[in-house]
């Protein structure tokens, strides 16, 4: 017995039928019984420790303190597993001979109170105790030599051990004895007096299988002459030989074999697998390397080698349920529709899985967009969150050398959906990490490259197994933090944020019937009006999705409904009103546009995670004797601290035009703040804002109100691209400002014209784009002056539609 394992007085009790358990013992059993399987279930639930004792009868079917024997064995259970019929099928070990002091029933199973007998260790035997040991150890090498049921493994333990009351109960426990010898045994409680009962029932074993294998001589020589061969058994077909039934490991083994013909594996995968039954065959079931087979072979004859789903190729059906889960993301949808329509012009070969990435903020849309197109194709569907993976492992699988290896995402995704064409959303791909174990995002290179996941080789498996038929779908917030090599690998669609007119537009016709139903009211307790739906998306919410919208609808919601179960009188109509009452104060004041032009204040646009927003940019004159040119303050990044370094040096060259002697910056300090000084700001489109909040500054020209801008500036004074330019215009739009001066290399991504985003659309409508060149420009149309409405009518290049 392991010293180390506590064993409680009191135990679930597992009646055995024509078996003894012995210490040390390793047994599996099959349990039947209901009182049994409760007894099972206790004992896991608990220590795992369960008491064992043999029944006199094993016909008898009620326990009873008078149906078992008294001494039997406190065992452990190593692993359970239940069978297609019910039953369980269990492995122990046994740990110590144990004498019952008392039974009773408990819960539908019987418990038993338990007193441990402990075996007598001596440091040093007497000659007469090993001379009995060598002479057990021998007689087991003549049964072992005569081919009787003696295993040499058991030869080899043997030889460690150098206590008799531990010997007697290792042998013991792997011959087929009778339950009243075994039993005897077990009582014995004197070591070496166990020791001599096993020798005198081992010696007889001898003799026994002596005379055994002296008949069996006697009858094949005999009767050899009467088998009947292989004609006479085509000529009478009666004649047959008794086959004995099949053991479980055999039937383990068919059930295999049976299973590899059914999946229907690649070949070289096959010939792997019945290798492995092959050892698994040769092997004692109940040792690790084959519970370790047994475990992997489970894997591989379960993966859906050649299982797939048709996809449904009826375009106006695809459509119809894309635009019925989701509005908008045109781009999205027109991609699936010519996937789709390409697989019903090209059926006569093998199509390869498309692999997309959706980026955009939080709350999009991108997690079930996956899950619509799922839907739309027929196809099954599985989600992968990659947040905050470092493992290597968990995407190509753990070495089965490794104890409780197991394969990768991928491969668990597909044994998951039984389907090898799935669609597998590969969830927050730009939160990969990596650590010492290995770099995920490197791993995904394979995983992602149509020229190579078709022999994609996961480690437990070690066999190459085909995803390109396999549809990736992966989301991201931000596109860079993907690794190039990755990004390369994936057709990046992006999905902005929904400017206001959509939100109201999906709160009417999506959020708002889907929070009433989750929270059990209808049309006569609630309803939204218009008004109401704008002034809760502007008041109340501040992200480019629609997470925190559904959370403030279903807010209302479940106000109100808490209002009709109390019989509240309550006005079904939600305005900006009720809104308030019963949400409380805004949370979000809304920042309009500046009340009057003001000199070294520029308003400009940023783009956030939650999408765009306008900020502002001052700047003041400070008279002083220092040579510091210039204080930034505003928690600002290394890359916008650069932008502003570069625009005070092009304002510096630049003050010569207008009249701004060059003393002017030596007695004077400029400091520029950029408020929210809590929020961290960086990037480079702010280089125009702050060139034209400086020009401002030193030439005392009020700044128009009415105009935002963004763009990164060089020292020569161009105006270079920037990105973002959809949110930063809706975020300007949001806050009353129409006249947006942007770079003149980004017209392009408002009069994308090939683009089916109505938000675009909208804005083109709305909006007054100024495409600038260089500084200049921008400092022609943003400073107030005399001649500024002759400006505001000849902007350099300007669409209004």
């Amino acid at each position: 017995m392991d010293s180390k394992i506590h064993i409680p007085q009191n135990l679930p009790l597992l009646p055995v039928r024509d078996a003894v358990v012995f210490p040390y013992m390793l047994l599996s059993l099959y349990i039947g019984r209901e009182s049994s399987k409760k007894a099972i279930e206790e004992a896991l639930n608990k220590s795992r420790i369960i008491f064992l004792s043999s029944q006199k009868n094993a016909d008898e079917e009620i326990i009873s303190d008078n149906s078992i024997f008294k001494v039997g064995t406190a065992a452990i259970i190593l692993r359970m597993r239940t069978m297609k019929d019910g039953r369980m099928k269990v492995l122990l070990q046994g740990l110590s001979r144990a004498l019952i002091q008392d039974i009773y029933e408990k819960n539908s199973y019987y418990e038993v109170n338990i007193q441990e007998i402990q075996d007598l260790e001596t440091p040093e035997l007497s000659p007469k105790t090993l001379k009995l040991m060598n002479a057990v150890k021998d007689t087991l090498k003549t049964i072992t030599a005569l081919g009787g049921p003696a295993s040499p493994d058991l030869l080899m333990i043997l030889d460690e051990v150098n206590q008799p009351g531990k010997l007697a109960d290792l042998i013991t426990g792997h011959f087929e004895l009778k339950v009243h010898e075994m039993q005897n045994i077990l009582e014995t409680v004197d070591p070496e007096k166990r020791l001599n009962q096993l020798h005198r029932i081992l010696s007889k074993e001898v003799e026994i299988i002596r005379m055994q294998n002296r008949i069996k001589k006697m009858v094949k020589n005999n009767l050899s002459t009467k088998i009947p061969n292989e004609s006479t058994l085509k000529q009478n077909p009666n004649l047959s030989y008794a086959t004995p039934s099949q053991d479980p490991k055999t039937e383990e083994i068919q059930e295999l074999i049976q299973k590899v013909t059914d999946a229907q594996m690649p070949e070289k995968a096959r010939k792997e697998t019945l290798k492995q039954i092959s050892r698994l065959e040769k092997m004692h079931p109940e040792s690790s390397e084959a519970s370790m087979i047994r475990g992997y072979l489970d894997w591989i004859v379960d993966l859906p080698w050649n299982k797939n789903t048709n996809d449904n190729l009826d375009l106006h059906r695809a459509r119809e349920i894309l635009e019925k889960d989701h509005f908008g993301l045109n781009e999205v949808k027109e991609r699936i529709l010519e996937f789709l329509a390409v697989r019903q012009l090209k059926t006569d070969s093998h199509i390869k899985g498309p692999i997309l990435c959706f980026v955009g903020p939080p709350g999009v849309g991108k997690t079930s967009l996956g899950k619509s197109i799922a839907t739309a194709m027929n196809r099954k569907y599985y989600r992968i969150a990659l947040g905050g993976v470092k493992d290597e492992a968990e995407i190509r699988g753990h070495r089965r050398t490794y104890v409780g290896a197991m394969p990768g995402k991928i491969i668990q995704a597909l044994k998951q959906v039984q389907s090898n064409n799935p669609i597998l959303v590969l969830d927050e791909v730009d939160k990969l990490g990596s650590d010492f174990r290995g770099d995920p995002s490197a791993a995904m290179l394979e995983v992602l490259d149509p020229e190579q996941n078709c022999i994609f080789r996961d480690h437990y498996l070690n066999l190459n197994f085909d995803l390109s038929k396999v549809m990736f779908i992966a989301t991201a917030n931000l596109l860079e933090n993907i690794p190039y090599a990755l990004r390369d690998r994936m057709e990046m669609i992006t999905l902005s944020g929904y400017t206001p007119r959509e939100k109201v537009e999906i709160t009417k016709k999506y959020i708002v019937n889907k929070e009433m139903k989750n929270h059990g009211i209808s049309n006569k307790n609630i309803s939204f009006t218009e008004k109401g739906i704008t002034h809760l998306i502007s008041h109340y919410t501040k992200e480019a999705g629609l997470r925190n919208l559904t959370r403030e609808v279903g807010s209302l919601c479940r106000k109100v409904a808490k209002k009709v179960v109390m019989g509240e009188e309550i006005s079904p109509a939600i305005t900006p009103e009720k809104i308030t009452e019963l949400l409380g104060p805004a949370k979000y004041l809304k920042e309009d546009q500046l009340k009057e032009s003001k000199v070294g204040v520029s308003t400009g646009l940023a783009w956030t995670q939650s999408g765009g927003e306008i900020l502002y940019v001052e700047a003041i004159r400070i008279s002083s004797s220092t040579n510091k040119s210039i204080i930034l303050t505003g928690q600002l990044g290394k890359v916008m601290e650069e932008s502003a370094q570069a625009a005070y040096s092009y304002i510096r060259m630049y003050s010569e035009k207008v009249g701004i002697p060059n003393n002017w910056f030596k007695k004077n300090e400029i400091h520029i703040h950029l408020p929210a000084g809590a929020i961290p700001k960086d990037g480079p489109s702010a280089g125009v804002t702050l060139a034209t909040a400086l020009i401002s500054l030193i030439t005392n020209t009020p700044v128009r109100k009415d105009i935002a801008m963004t763009g990164e500036i060089g020292l020569q004074g161009q105006v270079l691209p920037v990105g973002g330019i959809k949110e930063k215009a809706l975020a300007a739009l949001s806050h009353g400002i129409v006249n947006v001066i942007l770079p003149l290399k980004n017209k392009a991504d408002i009069e994308n014209n090939n683009s089916k985003d109505n938000t675009l659309k909208e804005l083109r409508e709305k909006m007054n784009f100024i495409f600038v060149e260089n500084l200049d420009e921008v400092f022609a149309i943003a400073l107030e002056k005399e001649d500024t409405k002759t400006i505001r009518e000849k902007p350099v290049v300007s669409i209004a539609s």
